[in-house]
């Protein structure tokens, strides 16, 4: 919420929801529908990717999961920013960004230097601000707004690592 309060009053800026990280499924339509609601009580211009290849992104991650939890995120950031890419390409944006800035559990280095590889090879500016500087804000606003806030990053091994993990 306060990325977009603070972006939208130096650029123009629209919503792109792609997730198919998010486990699951009811989690995914949880989080959805509270972007939807900000987005309508807000007047935002989002756009929406409902793809769910649960099967292919489970299996991947699961593989890289296995050797490394970097790489699984690695796959993870680059797979939904490479999207987000594409998207603000074919809707002939200049730059993209994602709000994986703002959380202080991100591994932020790596969400920047994938955003910038990424941008090298597509040739579409990513858009860098450490946003972590709103966090605080961001849940004060949800909080106010009654919109949810997710416990988990979203894929069943980041649920795991914060629920699971910490019982044993």
């Amino acid at each position: 919420m306060a990325p977009y309060k603070h972006l939208s009053s130096r650029h123009k800026v629209t919503v792109f929801w792609y997730n198919p990280n998010v486990h699951p499924y009811r989690e995914f339509l949880r989080r959805l529908n509270a972007l939807r609601k900000y987005a309508r009580e807000n007047n935002i211009h989002l756009i929406e990717d409902l793809s769910y290849p649960l099967e292919e992104w489970l299996y991947k991650a699961s593989i890289l999961s296995m050797n490394n939890n970097v790489l699984r995120c690695r796959f993870c950031y680059g797979d939904r920013l490479y999207k987000t890419a594409k998207v603000a390409i074919e809707k002939g944006y200049d730059a993209f960004s994602t709000t994986l800035l703002l959380a202080p559990y991100q591994k932020h280095e790596l969400v920047r230097e994938i955003g910038e590889k990424i941008a090298a090879k597509t040739g579409i500016n990513f858009y860098y601000e450490d946003m972590r500087k709103w966090f605080d804000e961001s849940e004060s606003m949800a909080r106010k707004a009654g919109i949810y806030r997710q416990g988990y990053c979203g894929c069943i091994f980041s649920e795991a690592d914060r629920y699971w993990k910490e019982k044993l």
